[in-house]
């Protein structure tokens, strides 16, 4: 009987094992050196270029994991800038290995665009950028004002659905490029401008009078936003999800990049599965084991990759929020590694 479960058992370990070999995305990455990742490039927060050229942000950070996690190094993450009209059509032509660019997942972009979202790196929801002179305090007040969106983005379509939800006639001003709305705004071309809060927040930094410019309480939309990858390629898809889910378990287990190496030493059994000193998780996936280590080492867990790139160590000073822990009333939570 126990011979018999046993084989059993083996006969299921193999479909397993064969992922070990690298599959269509993954050779193609090995073979050149890098991850592409489209990235917005003008998002503080998100991604943007520094002083130095370097690109910053959580979207810049998530693609640096997925770099460190295969090569185990960091600097084989290479950005490539888009805009919102250009993202889904450059991964889709195989330009980019993965999108990690302020993305919303919908159920079009997976089902009719040919996307895998996989997870949320934050939880987000549309507003409004307004000028505190104006004396706009709700959205409602918004009647007859010109409001610049982005082409090609959620935004624009949950504005259109908002304004005919609740009666508001607006007047919208499309731009392909959101540097370009976010200049007309700060030129006075537009009442007010749209996009997801988060970015709001930082836009405001950006306008040539910061100090008037105020982010109103209405939320309209739901926008989890997250990379994305092409369908087709399940390896692949579970190499950048589970690259992701590694970096909030990070957080829940107290792992962090300034005790990742002294973790290796613990007796802890999730924490050995994560950092690899037992198991073969990363194998699972043609990795090596230390896949997880590698990613924590390189950009810290979810919590420092927040507070450096958007919390309180950086210039917008977002609270955690939605985008907290599930174990202190967020939404931030990580199957396990197992």
């Amino acid at each position: 009987m126990f011979k018999y479960l046993a084989f059993c058992f083996g006969l299921f370990a193999v479909p397993a094992l064969a992922h070990n070999a690298p599959g269509p995305t993954l050779a193609t990455v090995l073979k050149k050196g890098y991850v592409e990742c489209a990235v917005a490039g003008t998002t503080p927060g998100f991604s943007v270029v520094d002083s130095k050229g370097e690109f910053r942000g959580l979207d810049a950070d998530t693609c640096r994991a997925v770099s460190a996690a295969i090569f185990g190094d960091a600097s084989h993450a290479r950005f490539v800038p888009t805009n919102g009209s250009q993202r889904l059509p450059v991964l889709q032509a195989g330009q980019v290995d993965m999108v990690s660019q302020t993305l919303t997942q919908t159920q079009t972009r997976e089902a009719a665009n040919g996307l895998l979202f996989t997870g949320v790196n934050f939880y987000d929801g549309q507003g409004f950028l307004v000028r505190a002179s104006s004396g706009v305090k709700r959205a409602k007040d918004l009647e007859g004002a010109s409001i610049c969106v982005a082409a090609g983005s959620t935004s624009e379509l949950n504005l259109a659905d908002w304004a005919h939800s609740n009666n508001v006639k607006i007047n919208p001003v499309v731009f392909e490029r959101t540097d370009e709305g976010r200049e007309a705004y700060n030129k006075g071309r537009c009442d007010c401008y749209s996009t997801d809060s988060s970015q709001l927040a930082s836009i405001a930094t950006l306008m040539s009078d910061p100090e008037n410019q105020v982010v109103l309480p209405d939320i309209i939309s739901k926008e989890p936003l997250g990379p994305a990858v092409r369908q087709g390629d399940d390896q692949w898809y579970l190499i950048v999800k589970w690259t992701l889910n590694a970096l909030i378990e990070a957080e829940e287990l107290g792992i962090t990049q300034a005790n990742v190496d002294e973790k290796l030493k613990s007796e802890t059994p999730n924490t050995k599965r994560l950092l690899g000193t037992t198991g073969d998780f990363g194998r699972f996936m043609a990795l090596d084991n230390k896949w997880a280590y590698n990613a924590i080492k390189a950009v810290g867990n979810y919590g420092e990759m927040f507070e450096r790139n958007l919390g309180q160590g950086s210039i917008l000073k977002l609270p955690r929020g939605k985008n907290e822990l599930w174990s202190r009333g967020g939404l931030m939570y990580s199957a396990p590694v197992r």
